[in-house]
């Protein structure tokens, strides 16, 4: 197949190698499905993503995001990445201000606004929230191992998805998040056929 070019981007980060790092490939209509998905296991990032042509088609790039285990229609991170190669790398043009996504949930909008202060400041639409099953609070704090009155009960522990499923924990304070440590044999005992699988704490 020969060398394909990728680039790791690291998203969220003001420093090399903090951020939420992402696998860019160029080419990727070169590769099949399963192809792809061995690249991104390989990668093991949160997700790898592929530029499928780096000419436009109904006026946006085609790109695909696959995680180490699945593809996924659309994540957050993965689509503000891809846009920031596809402007530098690809255009060549930081004077573009805005650029489309083709992903498997639809077109995405990434829009760009310059300044010399703040650098490069990245916009972009998430698409609509999927909500799934709400879980009780005594089940989450052992797989978290926490207590239950380290959960905010004003808030759903809910299963939620703009494209990459993700449970969401809401915790009382900066003391709850401290101590919280993943209990890995409940977990992963918990996560058998769930739909959403990565969890994510938060606080108010």
């Amino acid at each position: 197949m020969g060398r394909m070019p990728f680039y790791i981007v690291d998203v969220f980060a003001e420093e090399k190698y903090v951020g939420n790092q992402l696998a860019v490939f160029r080419s990727g209509n070169a590769l099949g499905d399963n192809e792809m998905q061995r690249i991104a296991r390989e990668m093991n990032f949160s997700e790898t993503t592929f530029i499928l042509s780096e000419t436009k088609r109904d006026g946006g790039f085609d790109v695909r995001i696959f995680t180490p285990g699945e593809e996924v229609p659309f994540a957050g991170h993965p689509t503000l990445g891809t846009a920031h190669i596809i402007r530098t790398e690809i255009l060549n043009e930081r004077n573009v201000g805005e650029i489309k996504l083709n992903l498997k949930a639809g077109q995405i909008s990434v829009s760009f606004n310059d300044s010399a202060e703040q650098g490069t400041i990245y916009w972009m639409r998430q698409i609509e929230p999927v909500f799934g099953e709400t879980i009780n609070a005594k089940i989450m704090a052992p797989i978290l191992n926490i207590n239950t009155n380290d959960i905010d009960d004003r808030f759903p522990i809910q299963e939620v998805s703009t494209g990459l499923p993700h449970i969401l924990v809401p915790l009382c304070g900066l003391d709850s998040l401290k101590r919280a440590r993943i209990n890995r044999d409940k977990y992963f005992e918990f996560i058998k056929n769930r739909w959403a699988k990565p969890v994510l704490i938060f606080l108010r």
